[in-house]
């Protein structure tokens, strides 16, 4: 499988307040993993970061990145994406994904607050275009 429009990918990584945990290489070839805020965009999973955090830096050097987004309670599940990143320093795009994630994860109120905030200039768009994903849900059953 190798796309985030499939019903049960998009519903499942779409749900509540999920965390995306990313995987990446650092320079001196350590896999790292770090927490994300993220929103699915079309077959895209889209997420900001600094462009001089260690995320930023890594995907500037290797776009290889691994993904892995679940459910810690029954009925237990995954997805792993397995994907090529792209990165943007649009500032209009910026802005604009920076309100969307933060519309997700603090809510409405507060989205246009986490867009400004975080949509600024050293800041990165970054997308990730499946090559692979795996998991699924109900893993007890």
């Amino acid at each position: 499988m190798t796309s985030l429009s499939d019903p049960k990918v998009l519903e499942f990584l779409s749900q509540g307040t999920r965390t995306a945990k990313l995987a990446f290489v650092t320079a001196d070839g350590r896999p790292v993993i770090n927490p994300v805020w993220f929103v699915v965009e079309g077959d895209e999973l889209v997420f900001n970061t600094g462009k001089d955090t260690a995320k930023g830096k890594a995907i500037r050097r290797d776009p290889r990145v691994s993904i892995c987004v679940d459910l810690e309670e029954q009925p237990y599940g995954y997805y792993q994406i397995q994907g090529t990143a792209t990165i943007s320093e649009d500032p209009a795009e910026l802005v604009r994904t920076a309100t969307v994630i933060g519309g997700r994860y603090m809510g409405a109120d507060r989205a246009e607050e986490f867009g400004k905030r975080n949509g600024v200039p050293g800041e990165l768009v970054v997308r990730v275009r499946p090559t692979k994903i795996l998991g699924g849900v109900d893993m007890t059953g």
